[in-house]
């Protein structure tokens, strides 16, 4: 509550301003009260009604810029009170501005402003003191009580608010900060994309190579322009390859070592996956129900990777008794993954930056899927995956 009363009074800065000049003319207007009829109030030396209420407005007029400009406003106010003394006119209960006034340099402006304004604030109640009181220590002291109570007062309010702002910079830093790592993780992720799937085009190619080579020798009709025509095309796909290659290998210019262009893991592999979690120890039950389709490599891929990423975060998040369920439905025309476990879900600690779950998306997205990551009800973690497949059937 108190942190959007701040908000409010940031934002809304000279209303505030304004709303604490109120009190204050309300206490003039209030002491008009005792006014005798003879055009001066009582105590007052040659200050009639309309000069106490031009006195006091003339006081408490700047006090609409005291945040903005708080020190100039304490100069001009110390000036009137001071040319106040001067007349001598004795106090007005408009004085009190001196001590707004100074609490708004004491509340916005460094230390030494403020013990400047202090020290000005302290000595003009000396002067009252000397002037219109009785001149005593103990005057003295209850004079700067609440000279120093003011001061201290508008200190701690600087100190708060200057407290404040640190930690709400801190904040946007962090967000920031965050948020560049996202992109980061991306960016990252989407290489590692586009790596696996350069591999399964490479692949492919190689594929093509051994079958063309075959062809070359079991085509019997005219089979010295047949043989012509598939080196050929065995010839161009080896440059293709050796294009692919040049490709991959800029892709993978940080990896400390080569990499054999193998076939990714794809549908097939996912129960030598729930093998290998299983070893880990995390019980999987892995269900696929619906008519079985072949698919392309690269949403096998994507099925594969986001199985694994999903157990491998219950195996980090879930604890040591989690149990997960890996259940896929081959639908009219999409797949949907689902991969849920029982662990401590919304309890686990983990990262903030969630680059596993940017992978997933990443991933399900280059195919016009979806995805949906989010704590179960009655704890455990869930992960499902609707994937398109109508255009790869």
């Amino acid at each position: 509550m108190f942190g959007r009363v701040r908000a409010w009074g940031s934002r809304h800065g000279r209303l505030v301003d304004v709303l604490v000049m109120v009190p204050l003319v309300l206490l003039c207007l209030v002491s008009t009260e005792n006014y005798d009829g003879t055009g001066h109030l009582p105590g007052t030396i040659g200050l009639s009604l309309l000069g106490y209420l031009a006195l006091s407005a003339v006081l408490i007029a700047p006090l609409v810029w005291r945040r903005s400009r708080p020190v100039q406003v304490f100069a001009a106010i110390a000036l009137i009170a001071f040319a106040q003394w001067l007349a001598p006119l004795e106090p007005v209960p408009a004085d009190i501005v001196v001590l707004v006034a100074m609490y708004g340099v004491a509340a916005y402006r460094p230390l030494r402003w403020a013990l400047a304004a202090g020290a000005i604030a302290e000595l003009g109640a000396c002067l009252m003191m000397v002037r219109w009181g009785r001149p005593s220590l103990l005057a003295f002291a209850s004079g700067s009580v609440f000279v120093v109570a003011t001061w201290i007062g508008g200190i701690y309010a600087n100190t708060r608010r200057r407290y404040l702002e640190s930690l709400e910079e801190r904040a946007e830093r962090a967000e920031h900060e965050r948020d560049q790592q996202a992109r980061i993780a991306t960016a990252a992720e989407r290489a590692r994309i586009a790596r696996e799937l350069h591999d399964v085009v490479a692949h492919n190619v190689s594929v093509m190579i051994v079958q063309a080579d075959g062809a070359g020798y079991t085509i019997d009709s005219d089979p010295e322009q047949a043989r012509r025509a598939v080196q050929t095309i065995s010839s161009t796909g080896r440059q293709a390859l050796a294009e692919m290659r040049r490709l991959v290998a800029v892709l993978r210019q940080d990896d400390a070592h080569e990499e054999d262009y193998a076939p990714q893991p794809g549908v097939a592999d996912l129960d030598e996956l729930m093998a290998h979690i299983r070893q880990s120890g995390l019980p999987v039950h892995f269900t696929v129900s619906g008519t079985h389709r072949d698919l392309p490599e690269g949403e096998q891929l994507v099925v594969y990777r986001i199985v694994q990423e999903a157990l491998t975060n219950v195996l980090k998040h879930g604890g040591p008794d989690a149990r997960a369920r890996v259940e896929m439905n081959y639908g009219p025309g999409d797949i949907m993954l689902r991969v849920t476990d029982d662990g401590r879900g919304a309890a686990a600690p983990r990262s903030i930056d969630g680059h596993g779950l940017i992978g997933m998306r990443e991933r399900v997205a280059m195919y016009d899927g979806s995805v949906q990551a989010s704590p179960c009800p009655g704890g455990g973690f869930q992960v499902t995956v609707r994937l398109p497949v109508s255009r790869a059937a």
